[in-house]
Parts: structure tokens; C-alpha cells; sequence
């Protein structure tokens, strides 16, 4: 009976989120469950192009033939470059068609790695970290400045088309924390790359943003001009000179030299 009442609700949320078409994209993006849409559904066509089919080829030639779901994260990333940076439902199941197994593998993969976008997202994809590291630095605050500033919700874009947010894990240099990386697909989504911006505060993220729209790509890395690269501001206070040789306990090997 349990059974059959959660089920009867979660159809209700879904009958719900499919009245309001963008509120269930941005809905779906959080969460790791599939709500149909117009432009993201099961039933849309999609495969690899020629191109792709013979990378696809390439990819699994890396792998031994009965390790092919091994491939599944470099093919979901050729599959989002293919498709303008994000991935639907229907390339996730080309995917799993490709790798020969069932379609929720593939999907687990997708949702729990935020590199993987499950809604459109603008020319520059802006993702804050939200890691321990950074939001105790403050990722929480530069999220929100960015958010307010171009009108938008998380996973929203914006009405140029020019940007959307979203959230990445651990970007790998916490001791720079707080920090973003834009996914950069103003040249397009294939060979797309990521910008790393470090040392963060929401003044200087909207001018990030703002150096962005005006066709400019600011310096990456650290925003703190006190600092190089992950090295401490003002400098360094030790290790000035060159290291001393340690002490010699061999007497012998000593005399020798």
C-alpha cells in the first residue's frame, strides 16, 4: 500500500512540473529522475553523426571488447559536444545502445557527474563550486551575486542566450578557494574548453561575467593580484634560498670526500 501511494504522488509531481514546461527542466537538472519535456524526452531521435561514429571507434578501441561500458564517460562527452553542450535523455540511451547495457547505467553516470549538463545552458556555462573548501569561502554569495545580476535561476539561461549557472564539485585547487570555471562554447561546443577563475568574490565575478559578454576572456586563475598562481600573498616567508645538503653520519664516506 506504501508502494502504491508513493507512486501515485511522485505521478502527481510529474503531472505537475509537465504543466510548466521550463519549470521542469530546471526541476529535473537537480534531481536524479527524468521528467519528459518537448525538447528532452525518450521518444526524440538521436545519434552519433558520421564524424562522431568513427571517434565513437576510436574511443572503444581503447577498451577490451567486453569492457565496453568503460567507455561510457569519454562517449557521454562526445555525445553533449555533438549536441550543443548538453545532454539529453535520447543521447543517453545512444550511448547505452553503443556500450550494450541498459539505459539507467548510463544515466547514473550522467546525474552524478556535474561536468554533464541535462539542460540547455548559454554560450558561457558558468559553474561555481559548491565543496566544502569553497562555500566556506563564500561560493554560496558569489553564486547568488551572479544569479541576481543576470536575472536568472540555477540551470536557467539567459535571454540572449549568452549564459546560464549551475553548480560543479571540487574543481581540485581548494587552497584558491572560492572559485568558478566558465565551460566556454563560444567557438562552438565541440572542442569546448573550461576557464578556471580562483580567489573569487562576487564584485569580481561580475566583472568576469560582464569581460564575457563584451567578447573579452579574462586572465584565469587566481583574481587576487597579491598572489602567483597558489603561492601565499606577499610571497613566500621560507624556503628562500636553496636547500642545505643534510649532515653527513658517515664519518667514513665523509673523510672520503
Amino acid at each position: 500500500m506504501f508502494a502504491r501511494l508513493s507512486a501515485q504522488r511522485l505521478n502527481e509531481i510529474r503531472t505537475a512540473f509537465r504543466r510548466t514546461p521550463q519549470a521542469s527542466r530546471s526541476f529535473s537538472t537537480a534531481l536524479n529522475y527524468h521528467i519528459d519535456s518537448p525538447d528532452n524526452n525518450p521518444d526524440l531521435p538521436w545519434e552519433f553523426n558520421d564524424t562522431n561514429k568513427e571517434k565513437v571507434k576510436e574511443i572503444l578501441s581503447f577498451y577490451p571488447s567486453n569492457y565496453k561500458q568503460s567507455a561510457v564517460i569519454p562517449l557521454l562527452d562526445l555525445a553533449q559536444q555533438q549536441n550543443g553542450g548538453w545532454l539529453p535523455v535520447s543521447a543517453m540511451n545512444a550511448v547505452a545502445k553503443v556500450i550494450e547495457v541498459a539505459p539507467i547505467r548510463v544515466f547514473e553516470v550522467a546525474t552524478f557527474y556535474t561536468m554533464f549538463n541535462r539542460t540547455k545552458v548559454g554560450k558561457y556555462h558558468l559553474l561555481v563550486c559548491g565543496t566544502t573548501p569553497c562555500m566556506i569561502r563564500g561560493s554560496r554569495g558569489i553564486e547568488e551575486a551572479i544569479l541576481k545580476h543576470l536575472g536568472v535561476k540555477r540551470n536557467e539561461v539567459t535571454k540572449d542566450g549568452l549564459f546560464s549557472v549551475g553548480e560543479m564539485e571540487c574543481m581540485g585547487c581548494c587552497v584558491n578557494a572560492p572559485m568558478m570555471t566558465v565551460a566556454d562554447y563560444s567557438n562552438g561546443s565541440e572542442g569546448y574548453k573550461y576557464n578556471y577563475y580562483e580567489d573569487l568574490t562576487p564584485k569580481r565575478a561580475v566583472e568576469i561575467v560582464e569581460a564575457f559578454r563584451k567578447g573579452e576572456k579574462p586572465q584565469r586563475g587566481t583574481q587576487n593580484p597579491g598572489r602567483i598562481n597558489c603561492g601565499p600573498e606577499g610571497g613566500n616567508t621560507t624556503l628562500l634560498g636553496e636547500p642545505k645538503a643534510p649532515p653527513c653520519r658517515d664519518l667514513d664516506a665523509c673523510s672520503a670526500e
